[in-house]
């Protein structure tokens, strides 16, 4: 075939999945596939990207200025070191191919978010995938994987699509372990959702570390995800890299407005954290009295397992929840296991309901 030809690692690559939204035969399903936040958005928000919409013939202010002091505001943190983007995979994105090329290595969890894989085989790198530990990320595991070849290692804390963490201490363990020119990526999608008290997103070490980058979201707990909007925070030499190579006006000119007001929303945000917290427990609780092997989470969603074998299967039990008209996601890496994200107070109950059922019942 003649005509332009892509890197031969790309034309063997797998792209991103994304969470299921339809189901055949189901109209307006329930979905609970993508970890999105069932409080919503802070009015606030909503009522600044209403008002944003007589500029939409502008282009937005390059560098998210007004966006950025916003989040230092709130956070406590140097505006100067922070960079937006079009939700945080922008900025993953980024730095894989800021940092990496073919022959390096890039160093996450086997069960951990899917975009690192795919965008390691994009720069034509090799990935390292270290096996979970208690469900998070195995920082002796992670620290014996590291060759003269890791460029970079990514943590994702709360993991995805376990929700389990890694606490600060531990953290601080793995970056003291790491070689001074690897560059550490703590991915803090979740990082809204933790309630745990030796929870730490990274800003701490950022501030004294030259080879840490936190990233963060306001998709999940912020519940802006159809605006995508993310941030990280670094090294001033990292994210110079980074701005030299981003896309121009990266974050839309509604987005901006609707995400500094969210931020700045703290109250809204309590509430939020506070839903998810509730209802996180009580689905827990619920699935684990059906016998179902439910791992702790500090994520916005909860890891189901089910019987390997017979009649009971994550498989099967998918079915059921759609058949219901509820989408769950299932996991490739994670056969046995469902992925649900906490929804609604009824969404929830309903889950639990139809997964009794389920349990109780023998569905063919």
């Amino acid at each position: 075939m003649s005509g332009p030809k892509a890197h031969d690692w790309i034309a063997d690559m797998a792209p991103y999945v994304p969470g299921k939204s339809s189901v055949s035969g189901v109209k307006n399903p329930v979905k609970l596939s993508s970890n999105e936040c069932a409080y919503g958005p802070s009015p606030k928000a909503v009522q600044a990207f209403a008002d944003a919409a007589e500029t939409m013939l502008r282009y937005p202010e390059g560098g998210s200025d007004k966006l950025r002091h916003a989040i230092a505001d709130v956070y406590k943190l140097d505006a100067d070191r922070l960079i937006c983007g079009t939700g945080s995979g922008d900025i993953l994105t980024l730095l894989i191919h800021a940092y990496t090329g073919p022959g390096d290595e890039i160093i996450y969890s086997e069960y951990g978010f899917s975009l690192y894989p795919v965008q390691t085989e994009a720069v034509g790198a090799t990935g390292v995938a270290v096996p979970n530990k208690n469900w998070a990320a195995d920082v002796d595991g992670i620290l014996a994987a590291v060759s003269e070849d890791t460029k970079l290692v990514f943590v994702d804390n709360p993991n995805n699509p376990t929700g389990a963490y890694l606490c600060e201490r531990e953290i601080e363990r793995l970056h003291a372990g790491l070689p001074q020119d690897v560059l550490l990526v703590l991915d803090g999608a979740y990082a809204e959702c933790v309630t745990a008290k030796d929870y730490c997103a990274g800003e701490r070490l950022v501030e004294r570390a030259e080879n840490v980058v936190m990233t963060r979201t306001f998709s999940k707990m912020y519940a802006l995800a159809g605006l995508r909007v993310g941030w990280a925070y670094g090294p001033r030499r990292i994210v110079d890299m980074l701005n030299r190579i981003r896309m121009p006006f990266n974050v839309s000119v509604s987005a901006q407005p609707a995400a500094a007001a969210a931020v700045q929303d703290e109250d809204h945000l309590r509430a939020s954290v506070a839903f998810n917290d509730e209802w996180r427990a009580a689905m827990t609780a619920g699935l684990t009295a059906l016998g179902l092997d439910v791992v702790t989470s500090q994520a916005n969603f909860i890891l189901v397992g089910f019987p390997a074998e017979g009649d009971k299967t994550a498989n099967l039990a998918n079915q059921f929840l759609n058949e219901h008209g509820y989408i769950v996601r299932a996991l490739s890496v994670l056969p046995d296991h469902l992925r649900i994200s906490v929804g609604t107070a009824e969404q929830n109950n309903a889950v639990i309901a139809i997964l009794t059922e389920f349990m109780n019942g023998s569905p063919q």
